[in-house]
């Protein structure tokens, strides 16, 4: 039965990582759609080039968030918690996207993992270890702060920016930062790879090792080209109500903030993969970073209704993925115990 789980596991993790493709390909480049840097299909073809790249380049994060601060119960116990997450953070993701609002991947799971863990707990399995200090110190804390160093920092370097071009034309000026959008898009999309993917990653050396197919301390090659290729597909076929959403829904956004929202999430993200392996979501530090960007030219240009709209999103997601996985792992746990 083991085995059938970890199969399951795998397909969910697979699916997990095309949605996260599907839904993220506008997050990444919508900007630079709407600033008409890029064309569409070109903007889809670089963000899965960058996707699949950023997905290969980083491994570190994987093994932190697979070994230290997440350890599932071996055997069909720590499977069906896993797929009990990822469930929930698929349904969740679908929805949201189908309402074309912008939504963390990243907390669909540490919510669905924390609901699966709590309802193993109490039909008598065994725990999900990770639920201290350090989780919520480095897994936590930096998706809950990220968006808020996103909108402030965004909204206060378009200042410097500003004032660095202010003896330019503004045709030129446009014209120029166009330019450098289609670079900081790349940007995105390779820090999207970096974060984003290791969380498929991490999830797949969870199931492994839960299933005993895999040992600690490495991740099977596998294992990363499976989540690239996912990725990358679900990136190709790309959907793009959410990328309506944050380019002409939620502030008003020209190249020269465009740029400055993108420099920065590729900034961010960089650093969180790259220098801290901590995880940041990149739908919630992008969509920060243009709402910062845009209202440094005047709060009225923001549609605030849309904004709280995104705001309940964010709230309910971690709330809602664990309610489902709670749910789920309570009808699979007559399973677990029989194998």
């Amino acid at each position: 039965m083991a085995i059938g789980f970890f199969a399951l596991v795998v397909a969910l993790a697979s699916g997990f990582a095309f949605l996260n493709g599907f839904r993220d390909v506008s997050t990444a480049v919508a900007l630079s759609v709407r600033t008409r840097a890029l064309t569409p299909s070109v903007a889809v073809v670089l963000a899965a080039v960058f996707n699949f790249a950023g997905v290969l380049l980083s491994g570190g994060f994987a093994l932190i968030f697979g070994q230290a601060w997440v350890v599932l119960p071996s055997g069909t116990g720590g499977l069906s918690i896993l797929i009990s997450a990822l469930v929930g953070a698929i349904l969740w993701g679908v929805y949201a996207w189908w309402r074309g609002v912008p939504l963390s991947s990243t907390h669909a799971l540490v919510g669905g993992l924390v609901g699966a863990g709590a309802s193993s707990v109490v039909t008598g399995g065994s725990p999900v270890n990770g639920a201290d200090s350090v989780f919520l110190g480095q897994v936590v804390l930096p998706l809950v702060v990220s968006p808020i160093i996103a909108f402030v920092g965004a909204y206060l370097l378009v200042w410097p920016v500003t004032w660095a071009a202010r003896y330019t034309q503004p045709d030129v000026m446009h014209g120029r930062y166009r330019h450098a959008q289609s670079v900081s898009a790349a940007a995105v999309a390779l820090g999207h790879g970096l974060q984003d993917g290791q969380r498929t990653v991490a999830v797949l050396l969870l199931g492994a090792v839960a299933a005993g197919v895999s040992g600690h301390g490495e991740i099977p090659v596998w294992i990363i080209l499976l989540t690239a290729g996912m990725l990358t597909a679900g990136t190709l076929c790309g959907g793009w109500r959410i990328s309506y959403t944050l380019g002409y829904k939620l502030t008003r956004v020209d190249p020269l903030r465009g740029f400055v929202a993108q420099s920065l999430t590729s900034l961010m993200l960089f650093v969180g993969a790259i220098g801290l392996h901590l995880p940041l979501s990149t739908t919630h530090t992008v969509t920060s970073a243009v709402l910062g960007a845009g209202t440094n030219q005047n709060f009225s240009v923001t549609n605030r209704p849309m904004v709280l709209r995104i705001l309940g999103f964010w709230v309910l997601t971690p709330i809602v993925t664990a309610a489902v996985a709670f749910v789920l792992q309570l009808a699979l746990s007559p399973l677990t115990k029989q194998g």
